[in-house]
């Protein structure tokens, strides 16, 4: 179940309060939980797995490290169904291309491409609007105050 709230926001994300005009209404996801490494092992664990909590837990473990090494190592690592991760980079910008070196570099960033069971969840996922949470009356995507 997807749940929703909604929020009235500016057309224009980034706009400072005072210089929006135009706002609309837009969904917003309400999450009702967070699962964390254990609760997901044995969440793992109880669904007809011949598996244990403990050596699920220990391969997610294992293949975060793992996956962690790959990307550092220039890696696209594939996931099958589950997607795919990879790195970018945020950069400052230089003059010319001779003038551009690693100190350019800002951010390593990693990315997540979503494999088929992930790429549009709103086909098969029932969603309903939140009963708890009244709509918001933020102004804008992003407070610039």
């Amino acid at each position: 179940m997807i749940n929703y709230s909604i929020a009235i926001m500016s057309t224009k994300p980034g706009t400072k309060k005072a210089d929006i005009t135009n706002t609309k209404a837009y969904g917003v996801t309400q999450m009702q939980d967070k699962m964390d490494l254990d609760a997901l092992a044995q969440h793992m664990s109880d669904h007809n797995s011949p598996f244990s909590k403990g050596v699920i837990k220990g391969i997610l473990t294992d293949a975060v490290s793992c996956i962690r090494h790959l990307l550092l190592d220039g890696k696209k690592v594939g996931l099958g169904d589950m997607g795919e991760f990879h790195t970018e980079i945020a950069t400052e910008g230089a003059a010319t291309p001779d003038a551009f070196t690693a100190a350019n570099i800002k951010k390593v960033n990693v990315r997540w491409t979503p494999g088929k069971q992930f790429k549009n969840l709103r086909d098969v996922a029932p969603s309903r609007k939140s009963r708890t949470r009244k709509p918001s009356t933020a102004l804008s995507n992003h407070d610039t105050r």
